[in-house]
């Protein structure tokens, strides 16, 4: 394989693992942001006495639940992607290192 198209694959490798790591960090943000807001729903509905209000916070909780839970499932995916695309730009970074 010539270098220059090694070169290229690990170009775009990198770009590939720089994405998903910008995208894991936004998501993981997205998940704190979550929590937060859980935990302050969770202080007022302590405070509620509407049954409608109750009702309301706590559909939001499960909502926001739900979020936490897919954004867990997003960071497994984006943990197993950026193994894979780090196993192969180490390949690939071997595969241009002259031998001798």
């Amino acid at each position: 394989m010539s270098i220059s198209f090694t070169t290229s694959i690990i170009s775009r490798l990198k770009r590939e693992i720089s994405d998903l790591q910008k995208q894991g960090a936004a998501d993981k943000s997205k998940k704190d942001k979550a929590l937060a807001k859980i935990k302050q729903l969770q202080k007022s509905v302590k405070l509620s006495s509407s049954p409608t209000d109750l009702s309301s916070k706590m559909t939001q909780i499960t909502k926001l639940n739900e979020e936490v839970a897919r954004l867990d499932a997003a960071q497994v995916a984006f943990a197993k992607q950026l193994t894979a695309k780090n196993a192969e730009l180490r390949q690939q970074q071997a595969k241009e290192q002259p031998k001798g």
